[in-house]
């Protein structure tokens, strides 16, 4: 943990690299929210509130729009990647610089730099958005102070390489299981082998055909994958039970409802004795075409992508709040032990933000 104190005036490289040298892996980021509190509430422009390690700060400027800027405060366990680095190629190494301690910095960057904004701001920096759902952050603040997170247009600034990420996709998550009958081995036909039964699971998933439409100008690409099989009992014994475990990441087009029903259709030929929904998290809808929307994608120019992958965008389309995802990192680094964020992609990040803020 860094001995320096957050310096709000610095620019967002620097202040992501303070926050990449602060550990706050999932569970252990109070010391860094209290930190982010003590620093913002010494703003006289902005109002700060706090719920758990969760805060939240907002401008009340009486502005016709207001603009939600959130980004989770948390990384994944550290992999001998922190402190920070800064190579001659102007680019920063270490855990969180991608996801999303950057996006983290252009937060602050704007909470301390643009004191009157042409829209109003709400600021939330949330926890443990990189472990289970029902720990997460922001759906404790929507749950306990939906108003806090009310807005026009929200910004999530996970790692998008400096691009618009519309939306994001669902993700499902199932456990086909098959039973069968023990029997020893040498006299394999005494009993019904549970994992040859989950033969037929394992060639639907591998003709599947997945679907890739086009919603707001962004083509999506589902995938349905077996990521895990477990079954067995000894080297000796004939099992009796296997699981096949099923990750569904679907289009934003189809409900939770649509999702279980599809990939009840897939297995439908399969002799699966259970169907377990073990987690489900519906997609968003990218929303390009909202005037906020619409307006920042302007400003910050590029192409719109769609989202692969789900994020919490989706918790304020929940909340009939329109998000897109834009932020400095790189996401195939995430979670990398070779984590890095480009220098320029933070500065580009944080002039167009800016410039889009004051214009």
């Amino acid at each position: 943990m860094t001995d320096a104190p957050l310096d709000l005036s610095q620019d967002a490289a620097a202040l992501t690299a303070w926050l990449v040298d602060f550990r706050s892996e999932s569970g252990t980021e109070k010391p860094l929210a209290d930190a982010i509190e003590q620093a913002l509430r010494a703003l006289p422009h902005l109002t700060v509130d706090r719920h758990g390690n969760n805060v939240v700060a907002r401008t009340q400027l009486g502005r016709a729009e207001r603009v939600v800027l959130a980004g989770h405060i948390d990384t994944v366990p550290i992999a001998d990647n922190v402190p920070s680095r800064l190579d001659e190629n102007g680019v920063l190494w270490g855990c969180g610089t991608s996801d999303m301690k950057s996006g983290v910095a252009l937060q602050l960057a704007m909470a301390a730099g643009v004191p009157a904004p042409n829209r109003d701001l709400t600021f939330v920096f949330y926890d443990n958005e990189e472990v289970a759902a029902h720990l997460n952050g922001l759906g404790h603040v929507a749950a306990a102070h939906p108003d806090w997170l009310e807005g026009d247009f929200a910004i999530l600034l996970e790692p998008s390489y400096a691009e618009v990420e519309g939306g994001c996709q669902g993700t499902l998550r199932v456990h086909l299981r098959t039973t069968g009958e023990r029997a020893h081995s040498a006299r394999s036909w005494m009993g019904s082998n549970a994992i040859h039964k989950a033969a037929p699971i394992l060639a639907a998933l591998a003709a599947y055909e997945p679907r890739r439409p086009v919603i707001d100008g962004l083509e999506f690409h589902e995938g349905l994958n077996a990521v895990r099989v477990e079954g067995g009992v000894a080297n000796n014994v004939i099992p009796d039970a296997c699981t096949v475990t099923v990750n569904f990441r679907y289009a934003p087009d189809r409900s939770e409802a649509d999702a279980i029903a599809h990939v009840r259709e897939v297995f439908a030929g399969c002799d699966i004795a259970e169907f377990v929904v073990d987690d489900h998290s519906p997609g968003a809808l990218p929303g390009l075409s909202h005037p906020a929307a619409a307006a920042f994608m302007a400003a910050v120019g590029g192409t719109a992508k769609p989202k692969f992958g789900w994020t919490d965008v989706a918790r304020f389309t929940a909340l009939g709040v329109p998000a897109v995802n834009y932020g400095p990192g790189d996401p195939l680094f995430a979670h990398k032990r070779d984590e890095h964020v480009e220098v320029d992609k933070i500065r580009r990040c944080e002039e167009r933000l800016r410039a889009w803020l004051t214009a």
